[in-house]
């Protein structure tokens, strides 16, 4: 029997519930065929999710996995801008260039997405053996589809409005100072994320502007962006400026083209972050090694215990790296990618399609 959306009473703003894929399409809206035309779905509801006990090890993916996947699709764009401009002798005027970049973000993103609830059905989730992962709640479809558009949009606009010089090219971006432009946008960003993320929690007038994205205790890719309009506009707007202005500070280039790698990074870390997956994986940085030699690198791990442990008072405040949580103390124990229950043998691969 299908389930009804309308046909209960109406649910909190609060509630968790998540129905609507298995209601009556007459029940639905825009947003509900939109994420199904989309098939921007977490899980398939007649496929089989692996449940592993704690103690099982985990499944160890490299990072060079993550940086190929990043890279191959952050330069699909810069290619096709690049060969636009070689072959038309035109340049992309900044609308233009906006609503491109716009799309492959979101093309990006969408299809991380695929891939990863591919992932999930092969390796699990984190705390299975406890609960299954949360759907995207009944009264949350419109927000979700929102958040997304709005995400990538703001942050664009930021990038073409303070770097876009539409007589460049891809290729003329400062390749040189790219690496170090990559492993320093993702520590600085989450120095900035670290703190405005903490003051959220530990003071509480802003604590009800960030409640809503911890009423998921077991997020999915879809819910890295499921928040209030005072979070949302802090972590598309407030932190990326502060951070790209930072790295100007140090006299980095900091280009449009650089900056779209930098947001690819950090973009893939959010959806990855919030995916549950069972995989002991850290974020992708160029300094990642740096990060290593510090016990400072985050895994999937670390932002899913933020979420299933925290609340008004939490932990792994950090969502790019775990540096700051290390210098000031806020670091939890990881439970199932402690490092004892670590497969490095059994290596997971993260497929480009």
């Amino acid at each position: 029997m299908q389930a009804s959306i309308m046909a209960s009473k109406p649910l909190s703003k609060d509630s968790m519930q998540s129905t609507w894929r298995t209601a009556p399409r007459s029940e639905w809206n825009i947003s509900h065929y939109l994420l199904d035309a989309l098939n921007a779905h977490p899980i398939d509801l007649d496929k089989e999710v692996p449940v592993h006990s704690k103690d099982e090890k985990v499944p160890y993916m490299p990072q060079w996995y993550l940086h190929r996947w990043v890279i191959f699709y952050s330069a699909i764009p810069l290619l096709l801008h690049e060969t636009y401009m070689a072959f038309t002798g035109r340049a992309m005027g900044p609308i233009t260039a906006f609503n491109f970049y716009f799309f492959a973000f979101n093309a990006t993103v969408i299809y991380q997405v695929h891939i990863l609830r591919r992932l999930g059905h092969k390796y699990g989730f984190l705390d299975g053996d406890k609960h299954a992962r949360d759907g995207v709640p009944d009264v949350g479809v419109a927000k979700v589809v929102t958040s997304l558009y709005k995400t990538t949009g703001s942050r664009l606009i930021l990038s073409v409005f303070l770097s876009y010089n539409q007589s460049q090219r891809p290729s003329q971006m400062s390749w040189a100072w790219l690496p170090l432009e990559i492993g320093l946008y993702g520590i600085v960003l989450d120095f900035w994320f670290y703190w405005y993320h903490r003051l959220m929690h530990d003071v509480s007038y802003l604590w009800k502007y960030h409640r809503t994205h911890h009423l998921t205790k077991h997020p999915n890719p879809l819910l890295a962006a499921y928040a209030d309009h005072e979070q949302e506009f802090f972590d598309m707007v407030g932190v990326p400026v502060m951070t790209y202005f930072s790295l100007k500070l140090f006299g980095l280039p900091m280009g449009f083209y650089e900056w779209w790698i930098c947001h690819e990074y950090v973009a893939f870390a959010e959806v990855l972050g919030h995916s549950g997956l069972r995989i002991h994986s850290g974020v992708p940085s160029t300094m990642g090694w740096l990060l290593q030699m510090f016990d400072a690198e985050i895994v999937i791990e670390d932002h899913d215990l933020h979420h299933r442990k925290g609340w008004r008072k939490s932990h792994n405040y950090g969502k790019q790296t775990r540096l700051w949580d290390r210098i000031f103390g806020t670091c939890t124990e990881r439970i199932e990618s402690e490092k004892g229950n670590i497969d490095y043998e059994n290596t997971a691969e993260m497929p480009l399609f």
